[in-house]
């Protein structure tokens, strides 16, 4: 054979061939597929997926010719082996998953059967030169998950698609600038020696109050069930207070170590509570050995000597760290999508231990969805799962039906620990009371957190207020806003200055804030019990003194209420004690029996249209499109609209900006655009440009 068949030309000229590529993207993609069984498809898949590449065309287009199909052909080689996820993957490891759409479907078509077609009818260029260089298993095992159920399959394909894509960047990437970016971080010993290091500096074993005893309780016992328990699905419920960050990562580095899994991911619901995370496993494991992955965390190489902030902006596509720290909505949603770059990482959920911090706070209308991924993830990916809260949902009956080989088991039952101890709050039930009667009980009061359900109710409780000490807290100030008042809030509880704090729902969880009364607005009783969190949250006061009051507003009497808000009215009926588990366990009952578990039908979709990755994707969507962002050019957000407007756009920037994005209605963006107010810069990106419309004190105008 004369032709010399190159995979890539690097700029300073260096040749990588194609056989080189192929059989190296076969050896990642074959391990990376290992812990879940399927090494046999992943290495068949590595050496198909750049087949194609072996016609004439394909390497013109390596010195500057037409673009050239070179995966579709690849999928045809592994369907007429009757590898049918194999064919997926492959031809889709750079455009993403499709639908399968019909088999009537003409070339044209981006469908699967549309592109399939497309290679039977010759339309893609000749590559039957492969058989040179490229030898092919005579024949690949059996699946190793049940291959006749439709969901169970196109899970499969999607973990498989995402080894395959990770071992092809990889496999570039090392030969195009070596392994720079991906260094070694601390093995699971290790970071469980750190761990026990950080229990005995801040001497959680050695407990000096009646309420650190207990969270020493908590932890031993964690610590205990760590090392015994065998993979599987696992509830941690524990009260607010009682320390279950620390307890459930001592259980997952202590389980990982005993089953030799490679990470720990942590899933927490939103990013304006997932920061005090991040920092304090930064604390105990040092920066490097932490990935943090969401909207609001920028890694930023500049001025920095040994492209730490570039590694961990790398690690960011495919998850490669041992302790990962993410929101909901990235870890769900990916295991939905058909896009490359969300997929990427999600082979590398397999062999971990998933810790789902606040699991009640996933989303109801997604929850059998969810659920559904991760009994997946724990049937067939090596994953155990822990679902962490303090209001523990109530979810046996779906597990059951997802998982009915397996039980939820509870690492840290009541008997642990005294419930008592954690009784830091009373609770007051006011019943209805106006706008100015509220704000009456608010003001008389020097240090007091009010929480309601709406930003426009906060606002008109806030110009209640006196100025001094008042602060109010919604998504529209902008988080960067936000976190210099959170700051400055913590420094005059410190001082016992005057404190009045107006926020909506967001401060309930994440935000380490000790009041010595809080008032709530009727909500879910999950919400309720989080903003009691930010009352007497060390247990310092009495807690019959640490009053919670529960209010209704005159003025929303008779609006419709939510699911939720009906479902707290029953369980308030019927139980005058939230500090009784019993009452949020009947709470959540009625909470799920009043609402449609799965509002797309998505699961139904996929047993009924299976290989549909493009339209799944398309419906599950966890945070509804229904608010738009404006950026604020105000301090640092002016320097970034400014390098937008310079033409200096880059992931690191836009990362950036959104610190400085405030969310609002569509309705009130539509009015700001017709008004002039914003203006949208590169074509897609909304800039507040009249800035008397943002206040220091409140944020954006409504």
């Amino acid at each position: 054979m004369d032709t010399k068949y190159l995979a890539r030309i690097t700029e300073d000229g260096r040749e990588q061939t194609l056989k080189n590529h192929l059989e190296g993207v076969a050896a990642r993609c074959a391990t990376f597929c290992e812990p879940f069984g399927a090494k046999e498809q992943g290495f068949f898949a590595g050496l198909t997926h750049d087949l194609p590449k072996y016609s004439v065309q394909a390497q013109k287009r390596l010195r500057g010719g037409p673009i050239v199909d070179h995966s579709t052909g690849g999928g045809m080689v592994c369907l007429e082996r009757g590898q049918v996820p194999l064919a997926y993957a492959v031809m889709s490891h750079h455009t993403g998953l499709p639908d399968a759409g019909s088999k009537a479907d003409d070339s044209s078509k981006n469908s699967f059967f549309g592109r399939m077609r497309k290679a039977r009818e010759r339309i893609i260029p000749a590559f039957d030169a492969w058989k040179e260089e490229i030898v092919l298993p005579d024949k690949v095992s059996p699946l190793p998950i049940n291959a006749n159920d439709p969901l169970e399959l196109m899970f499969f394909t999607r973990m498989l698609f995402s080894a395959l894509v990770d071992a092809d960047r990889l496999d570039a990437e090392a030969f195009s600038v070596g392994d720079s970016l991906r260094r070694p971080c601390a093995s699971i010993e290790t970071l469980n020696v750190m761990l026990g290091e950080y229990i005995k500096k801040n001497h959680w074993l050695s407990p000096a109050t009646l309420l650190n005893k207990n969270r020493s309780s908590i932890l031993e016992q964690c610590i205990e069930r760590g090392e015994r328990e065998k993979p599987g699905l696992f509830t941690l419920t524990v009260p607010t207070g009682g320390g279950k960050t620390v307890a459930s990562l001592a259980f997952a580095l202590r389980h990982a170590k005993a089953q030799g899994y490679k990470r720990i991911i942590y899933v927490i619901p939103y990013v304006n509570i997932i920061e005090q995370t991040g920092s304090l496993f930064r604390e105990i494991f040092g920066q490097e050995n932490v990935l943090e992955h969401h909207s609001g965390v920028v890694y930023d190489n500049v001025n920095d000597s040994d492209g730490l902030p570039r590694r961990l902006e790398a690690a960011t596509e495919n998850w490669d760290m041992p302790i990962v720290v993410t929101t909901a909505v990235q870890f769900f949603e990916s295991l939905f999508s058909g896009r490359a770059s969300q997929c990427r990482k999600l082979h590398n959920i397999s062999d971990s231990v998933v810790i789902f911090d606040e699991a009640q706070m996933i989303p109801v209308p997604y929850l059998q969805p969810s659920l559904y991924s991760i009994s997946q993830l724990v049937k067939n990916y090596r994953v155990s799962a822990v679902l962490c809260t303090a209001t523990q949902p109530s979810v046996d009956s779906i597990f059951k039906k997802f998982l009915p080989n397996h039980s939820l088991i509870e690492l840290c039952p009541s008997s642990t620990y005294d419930p008592k101890a954690f009784h830091r709050v009373s609770y007051r039930m006011m019943g209805k009371t106006s706008l100015k009667a509220a704000a009456k009980q608010v003001r008389n009061k020097d240090q007091v957190l009010c929480i309601v359900n709406r930003r426009d109710t906060a606002e008109k409780i806030y110009d209640l207020l006196p100025e001094e000490g008042a602060f109010c807290l919604t998504t529209l100030m902008y988080p960067e806003h936000r976190r210099r008042a959170i700051a400055e809030i913590k420094r005059r509880l410190k001082e016992n200055l005057p404190c009045r704090v107006i926020s909506t729902s967001l401060i309930e969880a994440g935000v380490d804030l000790d009041f010595p009364a809080v008032f709530r607005e009727l909500a879910g009783i999950d919400s309720i019990i989080q903003a009691a969190g930010r009352c007497n949250r060390e247990g310092k006061r009495d807690w019959s003194g640490s009053v919670v009051s529960i209010f209704r507003l005159e003025e929303t009497e008779f609006s419709q209420p939510t699911v939720a808000v009906s479902a707290a009215i029953a369980t308030l009926r019927k139980y005058d004690n939230l500090n009784d588990n019993a009452a949020t366990g009947y709470y959540f009952h009625e909470l799920l029996d009043m609402q449609n578990l799965d509002s797309k039908k998505i699961l139904p979709f996929m047993e009924n249209y299976p290989m549909n990755f493009r339209s799944v994707s398309s419906k599950f969507r966890l945070i509804e499109d229904s608010k738009k962002t404006v950026y604020i050019p105000i301090g640092e957000g002016k320097r970034l609209v400014e390098q937008i407007r310079l033409g200096n756009i880059n992931r690191g920037v836009f990362r950036a900006l959104g610190q400085y994005g405030a969310a609002v209605d569509k309705r009130r963006f539509n009015q700001m655009i017709e008004t002039g107010d914003i203006e949208i810069l590169n074509g897609d990106i909304p800039v507040l440009k009249n800035e008397r419309l943002y206040s220091e004190k409140t944020g954006l105008t409504r």
